[in-house]
């Protein structure tokens, strides 16, 4: 890999050359902002080598860098070896930001390069200054590396399909009514959409353009009067179009939106800077009133409504059933057969399949076992397939889509003998987890408040993980939604996570991670709730609606307070109550001993 990749850094490079660029710039995202994208727009991957989700390439003369987070640091590192590529560890000590970067690299007069359709407006307005104050300029016209790619992958165009009201809960008119009523509060006649899953999410529309996240490539001009979607049109249906007609939805080209855009005249619009791309601000430059805000749809869809809630439970029953069948399975069979990672994989997918409207899974599954564990978003090649032995941690991050909603659940399970150094940290996850589910706090809080909740046990042992503690979760849309998320340091933008309101969704999952030796993860989903009002204001709480065994093997009864012992014991009895009318005797009494009390 790393001889193709010299390769096509000097090919790269040559371009550069021809049009006078110091430093090129080459991010992860599609045209849509997306953090997973279709095998069309993996630019930085295939520049760079390295595979991970989140990252952005910086190109130079006789240089070369890769900006990564904390989730990908060891998996980086391998798969930069021999490329001549630096890794830079985002958010670690003296480590620049991407920006801080380029105003240091940048010679005056230079010039920094990147494809604007893939740049969010924020950062690319960012460059745009550190041009202009080292008296240089911007290029951002072309895709250098789609002018080297020869054997580029065509862009996706995959069959769409409507979300039933039954499984949203709301029609795409009430959902418009309520954005248009934002407009108007912010003084807009139109809004620009192109962010993937806020355009499903309005239309009640899904597709499959990219792997996991079930949307379809597309922009949207909303404005008081009329609806317009730029689409592929293959992917629609005479059938389809004939629907979307009478939802008073205008169908136009995927092609022609960056024309349409220049044609907006005299129009006040509203667009999120951190969601539209650079090219589409520069193309309403001068001509149009802009109003700069966070995209209405993204709170809307982010508080989930009283069907969305049900349904999702239902979503996170059929999971459990496929999980505990998975569990059973691996703490038994390992035993007696040599079993892989993927092949573990493979048999979890298969369980999911068995259950009724499962669509696809919700991400790339992590299973991982032993020092592949410690790398966060480890995904098994034939290469890596570990052979899983009757001995240490197995690390199961998984989840699915179905039409009823989307799940995302990691479970750690002790598949023999463990010491007691991991059994200690094992609990301390566990403790973590369930600390921060079982908080209570006032309306007003937001997810940096309650951080500290699942860090306290880790950070008292000396030990902490480079993520998040947790992330919203779309509904049937990305498995990864903001803005709700526990973490105690600020976004990559710079923003603050949001206020906790009752509906919003959230993953739990605190960690451990030793590279060389193993990691630890228990994932659970949050349902904020209301608790009670008082004269100090709306109080709010969680409930844990994951429902699927936490392996009690490597638990250290005696390192948990009493209280943390009876939640668990709770939780446990809860996934009991729930999931055994769904199981056979065989599994129930299997699944009975691992829900034990303890």
């Amino acid at each position: 890999m790393s001889d193709s990749v010299r390769e096509r850094l000097f090919l790269l490079r040559k371009e550069m050359k021809r049009r006078g660029i110091d430093l090129y710039l080459i991010p992860s995202s599609d045209f849509h902002g997306s953090e997973y994208v279709g095998d069309y727009f993996k630019a930085r991957e295939y520049i760079t080598g390295f595979t991970g989700s989140a990252g952005t390439a910086v190109v130079a003369k006789d240089e070369a860098w890769l900006f990564t987070d904390g989730r990908y640091f060891i998996q980086a590192r391998r798969q930069l070896s021999g490329s001549g590529i630096a890794l830079m560890r985002a958010g670690e000590p003296n480590v620049p930001s991407v920006e801080a970067f380029l105003k240091q690299k940048l010679r005056r007069g230079g010039c920094i390069g990147f494809d604007g359709r893939c740049v969010c407006a924020k950062a690319g307005m960012a460059y745009e200054a550190i041009a202009e104050e080292k008296q240089g300029r911007i290029f951002s016209e072309e895709d250098l590396v789609g002018a080297i790619w020869k054997d580029r992958p065509s862009m996706a165009k995959e069959p769409v399909f409507f979300l039933e009201d039954r499984f949203s809960g709301r029609t795409f008119a009430e959902k418009v009514a309520d954005v248009r009523a934002d407009m108007e509060r912010a003084g807009a006649n139109v809004h620009i959409l192109s962010s993937l899953c806020d355009i499903a999410w309005l239309l009640n529309v899904r597709g499959g353009d990219i792997d996991y996240v079930p949307v379809a490539l597309s922009y949207l001009v909303l404005s008081l009067r009329e609806c317009i979607w730029f689409v592929q049109e293959e992917v629609l249906t005479k059938e389809q179009r004939e629907r979307l007609q009478e939802n008073q939805i205008l169908v136009r080209p995927y092609a022609v939106f960056y024309d349409a855009l220049q044609e907006m005249r005299a129009e006040t619009v509203l667009y999120d800077p951190t969601a539209v791309n650079y090219s589409m601000v520069k193309r309403i430059d001068g001509h149009t009133k802009k109003i700069c805000a966070k995209n209405p749809s993204e709170l809307l869809k982010a508080v989930k409504n009283p069907v969305e809630i049900e349904n999702t439970k239902r979503a996170h029953i059929k999971d459990g059933v496929a999980f505990v069948k998975f569990m059973r399975w691996i703490k038994t069979q390992a035993e007696q057969e040599s079993l892989t990672e993927r092949q573990a994989a493979a048999f979890l997918l298969e369980r999911r399949k068995e259950q009724a409207n499962f669509l696809e899974p919700s991400f790339e599954t992590i299973c991982a076992y032993g020092a592949n564990a410690a790398m966060m978003h480890y995904a098994a090649t034939e290469e890596s397939d570990a052979r899983i032995r009757k001995e240490g941690f197995l690390l199961v991050d998984s989840g699915g889509h179905y039409l009823e909603g989307t799940t995302d659940l990691t479970r750690t399970l002790a598949m023999g003998r463990t010491d007691d150094v991991m059994r200690l940290h094992y609990t301390a996850v566990l403790r973590a987890n369930l600390r921060l589910s079982a908080a209570k706090f006032l309306h007003g809080v937001d997810g940096r408040n309650l951080d500290i909740l699942a860090r306290e046990p880790l950070w008292s042992l000396g030990l902490d993980y480079r993520c998040g503690t947790g992330h919203g979760v779309g509904h049937v849309l990305s498995v990864h939604e903001g803005p709700n998320a526990f973490r105690y340091r600020k976004n990559a933008d710079g923003s603050d996570a949001a206020v906790l309101e009752e509906g919003m969704i959230t993953t739990d999952e605190p960690g451990v991670y030793l590279e060389g030796e193993y990691g630890i993860r228990i994932e659970n989903e949050l349902l904020c709730r209301k608790a009670e009002q008082n004269a100090y204001g709306q109080f709010l709480c969680f409930e844990t609606i994951t429902y699927a065994p936490i392996d009690l093997d490597a638990v250290v009864p005696e390192a948990m307070t009493e209280a943390e012992r009876t939640q668990l014991n709770a939780y446990h009895q809860m996934v009991y109550d729930v999931l055994s009318s769904h199981l056979s005797e065989e599994e129930n009494r299997w699944l009975k001993e691992y829900t034990r009390a303890i």
